[in-house]
């Protein structure tokens, strides 16, 4: 396969990295999204799967009450990743089968668990999840 800015940038998108670590990724993987992708989330330990997934799920809970606008992680009172909600609805209906919840354990992976995660309420009040 051919090294595309199509396939850096989905590998991007679904797993939080930069540029240069996508494309690094990408070619130790023949230049195949989809295997950088899956490698990328092979090579989470399982403790950081596991904690990954547990954040995930209170945030599904919390998403599924209604109410939530966006999830927001941050690391150092920085922004790395702002997710509107509604991705997921939209994203669901046009056949992504991870958005967003791949983008949210990509970042945490990514930024490590030194993060905070936020959800945003559609009033603007922000509740942290830990």
């Amino acid at each position: 396969m051919e090294l595309t800015i199509e396939a850096i940038e989905k590998v991007m998108e679904q797993t939080g990295m930069e540029y240069k670590d996508a494309k690094k990724l990408l070619e130790e993987s023949g230049c195949d999204p989809e295997q950088a992708i899956e490698k990328f989330f092979e090579e989470v330990p399982p403790e950081d799967k596991e904690k990954t997934d547990d954040i995930i799920s209170r945030i599904k809970e919390l998403v599924e009450k209604g109410n939530v606008e966006r999830i927001q992680i941050r690391k150092d009172e920085q922004i790395v990743l702002s997710v509107p909600v509604n991705i997921g609805i939209i994203g669901g209906l046009v056949g992504a089968v991870c958005a967003p919840w791949a983008l949210i354990a990509g970042a945490l992976a990514s930024f490590g668990f030194g993060c905070k995660i936020e959800v945003v309420k559609k009033d603007g009040t922000t509740d942290e999840v830990e």
